[in-house]
């Protein structure tokens, strides 16, 4: 690797972010018999509530059925949030509804209306999955995570630099570290790519790391793309949604930060990439620095 006696080839990569994404294992399924009958009626039910309590309820709109949701088994001693995530499925917000004893679906329809009609009709809810197992009924409702739609990758790049360079314009403490205000980086497409195909082995790869398994590193990776430096950082974050929240968790971290405040980084290029066949859409983030040579 090129390098100049006195200059470091590229600056130590700080530790990590990382929000760990749920692992989709499917639950035990339930029996499918009369589960969506339920469903249906409670659409039905929470389409025209009428009491609720003894007081007049308003109308509630119809729940989605999710097939994953209607997989889920709550046993004893199970917690709901862990039946979820064993699942695979993000919810924001769920309750479940376990009811023993009746012969149909309509007959549990009737008790869980009675007992839980203020849940039913809840409009935090849009998703329902249902199961009958022996002579138990189960009702899961859920508000799943809404994941916004990124940009595509040089979008998302520029909006980082927009970002990174306000935060530069500022003075600022990381970690322990104290910085003035640097000058604003300037996008280099080629430290773009760099970033790209950082993010993309990620994804498609499944691990993270600034080295990559072939054993090559950010200043290699810069040169492969065809950028000529004196300097090189990166760095990389995994399962942030947005933009914003990637940024964030960069400044949050010391040595991340420590990055991004540096005056000695002149040019930066920035990418995420995501695998299609990941279900949970879960981004990996790449942002490179570099001073020319």
């Amino acid at each position: 690797m090129p390098g100049a006696k006195g200059i470091p080839i590229y600056h130590a990569m700080p530790d990590f972010i990382r929000l760990v994404p749920f692992i989709a294992v499917l639950a035990a399924a339930a029996a499918p018999a009369h589960a969506d009958e339920l469903a249906n009626l409670i659409n039905a039910w929470r389409a025209a509530p009428g009491d609720c309590d003894g007081r007049p309820a308003a109308a509630a709109g119809p729940l989605a059925v999710e097939p994953a949701l209607s997989r889920i088994r709550i046993g004893p001693g199970t917690f709901l949030e862990s039946a979820l995530r064993n699942a695979g499925y993000e919810a924001a917000h769920a309750e479940a509804i376990t009811v023993t004893g009746p012969p149909d679906a309509r007959a549990a329809m009737e008790v869980i209306g009675q007992t839980y009609c203020r849940t039913l009709r809840a409009a935090a809810f849009t998703a329902i999955g249902t199961a009958h197992i022996g002579n138990e009924w189960q009702v899961v409702l859920a508000q799943p995570v809404v994941i916004p739609p990124l940009p595509d990758w040089p979008d998302a790049g520029q909006d980082i630099l927009a970002l990174v360079n306000a935060a530069r314009a500022r003075p600022r403490t990381c970690g322990t570290q104290a910085f003035g205000p640097a000058g604003p980086l300037k996008w280099n497409p080629l430290l773009g790519q760099a970033a790209l195909a950082h993010s993309t082995d990620m994804a498609q790869k499944h691990y993270f790391n600034h080295k990559q398994p072939d054993g090559s590193l950010p200043a290699d990776r810069a040169t492969a793309a065809g950028y000529r430096w004196v300097r090189v950082g990166e760095n990389i974050a995994s399962g942030q949604r947005t933009v914003d929240e990637a940024v964030a968790s960069w400044l949050d971290s010391p040595g991340h930060c420590a990055n991004i405040m540096n005056p000695a980084f002149t040019e930066m290029g920035a990418a995420y990439a995501i695998n299609p066949q990941n279900r949970n859409r879960t981004a990996y983030w790449t942002q490179v620095f570099g001073a020319p040579r």
